[in-house]
């Protein structure tokens, strides 16, 4: 793009190479006469800036045609040519054209005569397309960028053994056989650094847990691969991004806790719905959280960059950043994400390149943590957004039953609870009296047996024992159950104690449940309520020739 400049409004025409692809758009501009050029890629718009000869700060947007992906996307400046490579969020989408704004002064405007749409493309352009992506891998200063294989790439198995992993789902634990699996370079990030692994494809098998050993990425995978064999690795880009958002986030939030208050990060954990800083203070007050979130978002507003750099260990460099030591089996270089004019930081984890890819941090609240520090919870990114929504969903559903505004939710709950507890209280009394009152029963009728059998569903361990207490075990085996007749509960076997001593396994056995027997009772969880008449069957038969010992 030709740039003029005897007067800072005046729109000049802006020759423009555009290529359309199937994953990214290429384009690339010319500038003249001018010093400080930057390029800010952002979700729906390019934000050119530059200082023309006279010192006069220039600035001009061009509205994107569909969204692309910020942290995916670089640029490069080599003399006058500007160069950039943007990623598309939508893939196989064509770009028709990109947007401008025709009633707004600028500096340059943009010529769509040169656009080339990737629909029937011939192999001249695409040589060319190839041309902008080796240029584009001579970016330095904003770290590797993506390549033409939209960030899968191939490599080769360097090793494949047999292996396990121990499993927690929901609570439940397990062993997982598998495979672990070196390649000679990968993509994929291992855990470490208070940071989660990536997830992602060897081939098509999926991974499901990259780990560190010294040097090395174990991937562990459920599907063996052959040794020097060429695999195609894909990754899980959704949870890369949400781990950068959440691990720059942190970055930011220790450096301007630090900064502000002298509060130090001991540690951190990337949690699955939200992350946490521990501090080194026994108590951080509102006024100082609401200050530490308010700061963070105002660095990000300020579009301040994040930049990689890996130096030798012995680098004098190594000495002045903030860092909690390098881990015993470090080998190689030691990697520094630098976030400009705020904080220098070894990290070996994955980041955004530029604050503003942070989107927007939440700092949810603080919590007493272990040994006099402080637990600060926080959300940074898309998980903000999710968040909000989730929030809206509940704060609706409440506006409807409670039949009131989102202002007395809680006023209302809380006359709720002051109601349940009164019913609870009232249900607790009656259920008491019923109790006594079936027990007396039982006891006045002339024909009763040595058997005394009762399920009731809205009953507890307290009417059970009522009661049990109220009728005698002397001379009567009473068997009781409370909760759902169709699944599970409670219930009670009480008696003679050696009756109940040799009959109490046997009916938990039958319930499919657990119990415990002392001093003639027996009583624990029953997972199979339905099985309640073989117990009866069961009793019955022993009571039938039983026989108590005479002392």
């Amino acid at each position: 793009m030709h740039l003029g400049y005897k007067n800072p409004r005046e729109r000049q025409p802006a020759k423009t190479l555009w290529y359309d692809r199937p994953k990214y758009v290429f384009l690339e501009f010319c500038v003249e006469d001018s010093q400080d050029v930057k390029v800010d890629i952002e979700r729906q718009k390019l934000v050119f800036r530059c200082m023309n000869a006279d010192g006069v700060e220039m600035y001009n947007e061009i509205q994107l045609y569909d969204t692309v992906q910020p942290g995916d996307s670089r640029e490069k400046r080599s003399g006058r040519s500007i160069t950039c490579f943007l990623r598309k969020l939508r893939e196989k989408k064509a770009w028709p054209r990109l947007t401008k704004e025709n009633n707004k002064p600028a500096w340059l405007f943009v010529d769509f005569d040169n656009w080339r749409d990737w629909e029937g493309e011939e192999e001249s352009e695409m040589a060319q397309v190839e041309h902008y992506a080796e240029m584009i891998q001579k970016v330095s200063d904003r770290g590797p960028p993506p390549t033409m294989d939209d960030l899968d790439f191939s490599t080769v198995v360097a090793s494949c053994s047999p292996a396990e992993v121990k499993t927690d789902v929901n609570g439940k634990k397990g062993i997982l056989k598998g495979f672990h699996v070196v390649l000679k370079d990968t993509l994929l990030f291992p855990e470490g650094g208070g940071q989660p692994d990536d997830r992602g494809f060897l081939n098509d098998i999926p991974v499901l847990q990259v780990t560190r050993q010294g040097p090395d990425a174990v991937h562990f995978v459920q599907m063996p691969l052959n040794l020097d064999s060429e695999v195609h690795v894909t990754l899980d880009w959704g949870r890369r991004f949400d781990h950068m958002q959440q691990h720059s986030g942190q970055h930011l939030i220790t450096a301007i806790a630090d900064l502000m208050f002298g509060f130090k990060t001991t540690s951190w954990e990337l949690g699955r719905q939200r992350s946490t800083i521990e501090l080194d203070t026994p108590e951080v007050i509102p006024e100082q959280v609401e200050a530490i979130e308010q700061t963070v978002n105002e660095k990000i507003r300020q579009h301040i960059p994040v930049i990689v750099r890996v130096v030798s260990v012995d680098d004098p460099e190594v000495e002045k950043v903030r860092s909690r030591g390098l881990p015993d089996d470090h080998a190689g270089p030691v990697r520094i994400i630098d976030i400009e004019g705020i904080d220098a930081n070894m990290c070996c984890g994955t980041h955004v390149s530029n604050l503003s890819h942070l989107q927007v941090i939440k700092i949810l609240g603080t919590e007493k943590g272990k040994k006099n520090k402080t637990n600060l919870l926080f959300l940074a990114g898309n998980r903000v957004l999710k968040y909000v929504e989730r929030s809206y969903t509940v704060e609706k559903a409440l506006t409807s039953l409670l039949k009131n505004g989102p202002d007395e939710h809680v006023e209302a709950v809380e006359k709720m609870q002051k109601s349940v507890k009164l019913l609870q209280k009232t249900n607790l009394n009656l259920l008491r009296d019923l109790a006594v009152l079936t027990a007396q029963n039982f006891k006045s009728r002339a024909d009763r047996g040595p058997l005394f059998s009762l399920h009731r569903k809205d009953g507890d361990n307290e009417f059970m024992n009522i009661v049990t207490s109220e009728i005698g075990t002397e001379e009567t085996l009473i068997f009781l159950t409370v909760g759902d007749e169709k699944t599970s509960g409670l219930f009670l076997l009480a008696g003679p104690s050696e009756l109940v001593e040799k009959l109490g396994p046997r009916v938990a056995e039958l319930l499919e449940g657990k119990g415990a027997g002392k001093r003639g009772r027996f009583q624990g969880k029953a997972n199979r309520m339905s099985r309640r008449p073989e117990v009866e069957v069961l009793l019955r038969e022993a009571l039938a020739g039983w026989q108590p010992t005479e002392e």
